[in-house]
């Protein structure tokens, strides 16, 4: 017979290690790194696992859920071996040899969905996804090993990128499809509102957009439970980026709605479990936090544009480090969706150069919308 899973993985909640810091409360430290492969009890049928991962966000916490006989998975890693090697010692200890019966991605990211088809294909069981992030993947999946598109090109030129910068983009364009294993040829779609039953409970599907295009988290009620993925991150604020693939597009504006809808649908009093960091409570004070640094930034970059900048001149006033190599890309996505959000709001105006550069400034006595 199957092995049960230990009720008394890591320290509970509420205990000698809980801590309150910038208004929100961690009931296991803001500093809690659980090993890989070792999971802890966060509730009842309800484990974290956490997964190492190889770049500067090291690590990603995925969510265990008991379901009759088997389990129900909540994210999966990118698709490297060590997270192969974790997942097998899991399935061989902690899980009990129990198998998978259903897998949800919160969104399309990699370090999400990595595994997704791996873990699918092996346990026979379905993917369940929003159509957006399904769909969205599989596209950017394809560009695995193609060269860089012109559109591309052009994009990042009018962003004031310099000839090396796009000699690095071009190097580094279809790596998105190298940390994910090949998706299931169907899926399971996930809608909001949409409810589930996991291990005898309700869950609620609770979507919202910016970071990612349809991006799933799920609300239990009987466990005061919020699987947050990124959606609600504790620390860092997710990134919200313009691509080529939809250069006039406004995911600062989703990513604000969502926040402020998610801030009135549920209750604050739930334990938040984000993607990345550490589980804690205060989920109003935490999307406050968000929408009023995102306004900031705002008011910000509308004063930097006093005089015209370029996309690459507009950094300063939106991130405290200096932005070169890797980050360069997702930089430059932030500070489009900032600067879109700022077009759409008649706050600023874009004009074009004779060399495909785009020039933004202040437009002062505008309304808002």
């Amino acid at each position: 017979m199957p092995a049960e899973p230990s009720p008394s993985h890591g320290p509970s909640a509420g205990s000698d290690s809980s801590e309150t810091f910038r208004g929100l409360t961690y009931p296991y430290g803001r500093q809690v790194d659980p090993a890989p492969g070792e999971p802890w009890k966060i509730a009842d049928g309800v484990y974290w696992a956490r997964f190492r991962m190889p770049m500067s966000l090291d690590h990603i916490n995925l969510w265990l859920l008991e379901d009759d006989d088997g389990w129900t998975v909540v994210d999966t890693c990118l698709d490297i071996p060590d997270a192969r090697e974790t997942w097998e010692a899991l399935f061989e200890g902690f899980m009990g040899g129990k198998p998978v019966r259903r897998v949800i991605c919160t969104h399309m990211h990699p370090d999400h969905v990595g595994l997704a088809g791996w873990l699918t294909e092996r346990f026979g069981c379905a993917l369940w996804m929003s159509r957006e992030e399904y769909l969205m993947c599989r596209s950017l999946v394809a560009d695995t090993g193609r060269p860089a598109p012109k559109v591309a090109l052009d994009f990042y030129r009018a962003a004031g990128y310099s000839d090396d910068n796009i000699d690095d983009y071009k190097k580094r364009f279809g790596f998105f499809g190298k940390a994910v294993s090949p998706l299931p040829d169907s899926f399971r779609r996930l809608v909001d509102r949409q409810t589930l039953t996991i291990g005898g409970r309700y869950w609620l599907v609770v979507v919202g957009s910016g970071h990612s295009p349809e991006h799933v988290c799920l609300y239990c009620p009987e466990l005061r439970l919020f699987i947050a993925g990124d959606q609600v991150l504790p620390r860092i604020s997710p990134n919200v980026s313009v691509f080529p693939t939809e250069p006039e597009g406004d995911p600062l504006r989703e990513w604000l709605r969502s926040l402020a809808r998610i801030r009135e649908v549920l209750p604050d009093d739930l334990l938040v479990l984000p993607a990345h960091e550490a589980p804690f409570y205060g989920l109003h004070v935490r999307l406050t936090q968000l929408l009023e640094s995102h306004n900031r930034d705002l008011d910000a970059l509308f004063d930097h544009l006093e005089e015209p900048r370029r996309v690459v001149d507009c950094f300063p006033p939106l991130f405290s480090r200096e932005i070169r190599g890797g980050s360069l890309g997702l930089a430059t996505g932030e500070a489009l969706a900032h600067l879109n959000c700022l077009l759409y709001r008649r706050r600023v105006v874009r004009e074009r150069d004779g060399q495909g550069v785009h020039w933004y400034r202040q437009l002062p006595y505008t309304s808002e919308e």
